[in-house]
């Protein structure tokens, strides 16, 4: 099972208490209406809390059969319900998770904010159409949503599907957020749906081209290039902040920064740093980058792989986005961009 976007400061602390703007000039958005791709969203999570919690084994069993293959992940990983090598067990597990009273206001609450999928199914079905133009081998997921119990799931992917965490995505001033022990703002400012597009593009991302171990810091940093510049061509409309994961004030730090960026990586000699803790300071999430100014956000290492990857694309114009992704050797880009900024 992959699992991406994890909230990684959460823990299963609740549900243990419960049982292009300034990124590139404005470009031409491809018709791709006649792909023949559409996004219907199968609310899993209605069907699981709808549950007949007299005769759970049978609930059970026909969840496992509409959704084979997602069902058993969710107990087990999403939930991390105990008991899940003991039928008898893992059904009584299930009962107390369905009539807990938290559990049950979470879903309604849910339920009232997300009660009309059609937008979300609008920007989906348009994001992979253009996905499918850019990438022919890509293939629409399957789409469902479900709710992790506040449990560290946004998106993730499961062989065929894309799966939406959707208590991930009630507003940043939703009640139950606030009762999570030291949950950082900048974490807290992405729980709203707009960030779903954007996550469930980037999971989708990472399974066409996996997350890299190792390397050097530039190698990492072509890695996120080229996943931003994904995210731009198949989320043109999208906020180039939302993409990023920045305030529109960080990204704007960014933009007017961006010769003082690069130059504090090549004076520090930082590129060829293989570090794994040195590298994650400047590619991890975070509310600011150690060692810059206080306005640069955390993961300021996208910004110049973006940057960096732009620049490669703007030089080597024979280059697709299809053939950018399959470019395994980072150097080649790092090194055919020539940038300078």
């Amino acid at each position: 099972m992959q699992k991406y976007l994890k909230i990684p400061f959460l823990s299963t602390l609740f549900l243990s208490a419960a049982i292009m703007a300034g990124c590139g000039s404005k470009k031409q958005i491809p018709d791709v209406s006649n792909i023949p791709i559409t996004v219907k969203i199968e609310r899993f999570d209605r069907a699981f809390s709808g549950i007949d919690t007299t005769n759970v084994g049978t609930g059970v069993k026909l969840l496992q059969e509409m959704y084979p293959g997602f069902t058993n992940d969710y107990f087990s990983q999403i939930l991390f319900l105990p008991n899940a090598q003991d039928s008898a067990g893992l059904m009584q597990s299930i009962r107390d998770f369905l009539v807990n009273k938290d559990i049950r206001a979470l879903n309604d609450s849910v339920g009232q904010h997300f009660s009309d999928m059609r937008p979300l199914e609008k920007e989906l079905t348009q994001a992979f159409r253009l996905a499918k133009y850019y990438q022919p081998k890509f293939n629409a997921p399957k789409v469902l949503t479900f709710i992790s119990a506040i449990n560290n799931f946004g998106a993730i992917t499961i062989d065929s599907v894309l799966a939406i965490g959707l208590d991930m995505y009630m507003g940043e001033h939703f009640p139950i957020y606030k009762v999570i022990p030291d949950l950082p703002e900048y974490m807290l400012r992405r729980f709203t749906p707009e960030n779903i597009p954007v996550n469930a593009m980037t999971v989708l991302y990472q399974q066409m081209d996996a997350p890299r171990e190792g390397g050097t810091l530039a190698e990492q940093l072509v890695y996120l290039g080229k996943q931003q510049y994904f995210l731009e061509q198949v989320l043109p409309e999208t906020e180039a902040y939302l993409r990023f994961g920045y305030t529109p004030a960080q990204l704007k730090f960014c933009e007017d920064s961006e010769q003082m960026i690069w130059q504090y990586f090549v004076e520090n000699k930082l590129l060829y740093n293989r570090e794994g803790q040195t590298i994650a300071r400047y590619t991890g999430e975070g509310p600011s980058t150690q060692g810059m100014p206080a306005e640069a956000p955390g993961k300021v290492g996208a910004f110049t792989g973006y940057r960096i990857v732009r620049a490669f694309m703007q030089r080597h114009e024979d280059y697709t986005l299809e053939k950018l992704m399959n470019t395994q050797d980072a150097m080649l880009i790092f090194n055919g961009a020539r940038y300078r900024p």
